[in-house]
């Protein structure tokens, strides 16, 4: 096997906290092994059109603790088409990489599965705030999400419980309710509607409402997952059925924003130092994902079939703690 000199490095998709410690730790972590890297802004962008820069240890030396991503993210049409692959190969080529590590979720990885196929080795590293990568048990930056989100809806129930009012508050999470879930356990919340599960006003909002009330309360927290529906149409419904004074808070993409927690960066530390040392001993075309709190590597195209279930147990969680 020949030696690996050079390797590049992108983050694409979604950002996400703990995106910028993968990417210090790939940095690193290759300069350690006597490895250059090159890093890629834009994500698949910046491999199509040429967007790179040589990175050493000192370009990564203050971005543990930053959020977002240094290496920018954005979307790349051209990167879905034949040409904008061959592209992307012939700019590998260029550079001489010997490898590409890809940080982001599974959009990212589809692309990572396209350049593989041709002949570049790629390893993946799942970044996402939504938790919803089939191949891991974990992605960096749902523990900042979640802690984000907490801290929020903290702040909102100080208000809600002053004027009585129903809180209806939208957290990220279009296919997938781990962050609502967890998060809505985390602040005790009245309800959490998930996409999971699907919805039934009845059901899922209004008898957990009324059991809360039955025990005394007069304010109620209700999370919802943005892929359940519009939270002002949810709102907007628990005041006309039951005549709560409902307030509606979208948390957006400030979930995506902050410094990274300490799990996040210490995760995010592992995958990057074990992306680089999978290239080092031409081990490509895998993912780096997690299992029983241990690191696992899987073929990209493998990992890109399997599917994550919610636990559900959970669920029972929250609803034992609602009676």
């Amino acid at each position: 096997m020949e030696p690996v000199k050079r390797i590049g490095v992108l983050t694409s998709g979604g950002d996400a906290p703990g995106m910028n410690a993968a990417v210090r730790a790939v940095v690193r972590s290759a300069t350690g092994m006597g490895i250059e890297v090159v890093g890629i802004r834009r994500g698949w962008h910046g491999l199509v059109f040429g967007d790179f820069f040589p990175m050493t240890a000192r370009d990564v030396s203050h971005i543990l603790n930053a959020g977002g991503t240094t290496l920018y993210t954005a979307r790349c049409p051209e990167f879905m088409t034949e040409e904008g692959q061959q592209k992307a190969v012939a700019t590998c080529r260029l550079l001489g990489l010997d490898g590409v590590v890809a940080i982001g979720g599974d959009g990212t990885f589809r692309g990572a599965l396209d350049l593989s196929r041709r002949g570049v080795p790629v390893v993946g590293i799942p970044a996402t705030i939504d938790n919803d990568i089939g191949c891991s048990n974990y992605t960096i930056g749902f523990d900042t999400a979640c802690n984000t989100a907490v801290g929020c809806i903290d702040r909102l129930r100080d208000t809600m419980q002053s004027h009585e009012r129903c809180s209806v508050v939208e957290v990220m999470g279009r296919h997938a309710g781990f962050l609502a879930l967890y998060v809505g356990i985390a602040v005790g919340a009245t309800a959490v509607l998930i996409p999971e599960r699907g919805y039934d006003f009845e059901r899922d909002l209004a008898e957990p409402i009324r059991r809360s009330r039955l025990r005394g309360s007069t304010h109620f927290m209700v999370v919802v997952a943005e892929g359940v529906g519009s939270a002002l149409d949810i709102g907007n419904e628990v005041r006309d059925k039951l005549g709560l004074d409902a307030r509606v808070t979208v948390l957006g993409h400030i979930q995506r924003g902050g410094s990274p927690t300490a799990r996040d960066r210490e995760m995010a530390s592992r995958m990057g130092y074990t992306a680089v040392k999978a290239l080092s001993e031409g081990r490509g075309d895998l993912i780096v994902g997690t299992k029983d709190g241990f690191l696992t590597e899987i073929p990209i195209e493998e990992a890109l079939q399997m599917k994550k279930n919610l636990q559900m147990d959970r669920y029972e969680v929250l609803q034992a703690m609602q009676r």
